[in-house]
C-alpha cells in the first residue's frame, strides 16, 4: 500500500492504471476510520481494480471552528486499518495542497441542501461538495463509495456530480453498526459510557418506525419515535421525519418509493446522525 501526499504524485501513479483500463474506486473519508470505512473498502473492491483511500479533514465543511478542531486524527490507526483491508493507495493531503489559495465556491444543489442537516449547518454541504469535486479531479475514478448514514451528503454529491456531468458512478453503502445497534461514526470517540448508552435511543426509535411501518399511519410513527427519543436522558432531538429520499421533503404516502427515516439529536456534548430506509 502506497501513501501519497500531492495530487501530482497520485495522478502520476494512477495513470499508468488508466492506461491498463482498470477501474479505480475512491473512498472519500476524514479518517478516524471505524468498521464502516472498512465496509466501504472492501465493497469497492468487488467493483474495482485499484481501491484509493483519501484521508483529509476538509476545513469547509465545519460550520463550528471548535468542532474542527476536536476532530480526531489518529493516522497511524488509519493506516494500519487501511493496510489490512487491502487498501491500494493511500491519499493523505495537506490542507495547503488541496486549498493553495483563496476560492470561491457554490454551486446549486437543489431545496434538499437547505433541509434537515443544511438547516442546522449552513453552508455545509456547499464545503463538503467542494472537497469532494476536488478529490474527484485528484483521482478521476470510475467509481466513489459513500456511507448510507450520510444519507442527505450522498444526496448532494448525487446532486453536484449532475451539476457537472462528471462520468463517474457514486455507490452509496449499507449502515454498518455495533452489535447493540448503534451506527458507527468517527464521532462516536467523544460519548462517555453513560452517552454511549443514551445514544441506543436513536436506533430504538428507526427500528421502531420500520417495525411498526405496515400497521401505523405516518404521523402516529412519527409521533412514537420521538416520544421515544424524548424520554431518554441527555438526549436533545434536532429532528426525526420520514422523508421522500430523493428531495428529503416530509413525506406521509406510505407508497411513495425511497421513504427514508431520518433522525439527529445531541447526546451529551455529541452530535449524532443516522437513518433507516423504510420501504
Amino acid at each position: 500500500m502506497e501513501v501519497i501526499n500531492t495530487i501530482a504524485a497520485l495522478k502520476t501513479l494512477l495513470q499508468s492504471h488508466k492506461v491498463a483500463q482498470k477501474k479505480i474506486a475512491l473512498v472519500p473519508t476524514m479518517g478516524a476510520l471505524h468498521k464502516g470505512h472498512v465496509s466501504l473498502i472492501k465493497i469497492a473492491q468487488q467493483y474495482a481494480d485499484i481501491v484509493v483511500c483519501s484521508i483529509f479533514v476538509n476545513p469547509t465543511q465545519f460550520t463550528d471552528p471548535k468542532d474542527l478542531e476536536k476532530y480526531p486524527r489518529p493516522l497511524q490507526h488509519d493506516i494500519e486499518m487501511l493496510q489490512e483491508a487491502g487498501c491500494d493507495l493511500v491519499f493523505m493531503p495537506a490542507v495547503e495542497e488541496m486549498y493553495p489559495g483563496p476560492e470561491v465556491w457554490h454551486i446549486d444543489l437543489g431545496d434538499a441542501e437547505f433541509l434537515l442537516e443544511g438547516e442546522f449547518r449552513k453552508g455545509h454541504y456547499q464545503g463538503v461538495t467542494q472537497i469532494v469535486k476536488k478529490l474527484f479531479d485528484a483521482v478521476d475514478p470510475d467509481l466513489a463509495f459513500f456511507g448510507q448514514k450520510d444519507f442527505q451528503q450522498v444526496l448532494m454529491i448525487r446532486n453536484m456530480v449532475a451539476h457537472f456531468r462528471l462520468p463517474l458512478e457514486i455507490i452509496s453503502c449499507p449502515i454498518i453498526r455495533e452489535d447493540d445497534g448503534l451506527a458507527m461514526s468517527s464521532r462516536n470517540i467523544h460519548l462517555s459510557a453513560s452517552d454511549r448508552q443514551h445514544a441506543l435511543v436513536l436506533n430504538k426509535a428507526l427500528q421502531y418506525v420500520k417495525d411498526h411501518f405496515s400497521s401505523e399511519p405516518v404521523a402516529h410513527l412519527l409521533e412514537e419515535a420521538k416520544a421515544i427519543i424524548n424520554s431518554a436522558e441527555g438526549v436533545e432531538l434536532d429532528y426525526f421525519t420520514i422523508a421522500d429520499g430523493n428531495t428529503l421533503l416530509p413525506e406521509s404516502d406510505k407508497n411513495t418509493p425511497n421513504l427514508v427515516a431520518l433522525v439527529a439529536a445531541k447526546v451529551g456534548e455529541t452530535r449524532l446522525i443516522d437513518n433507516m430506509m423504510l420501504n
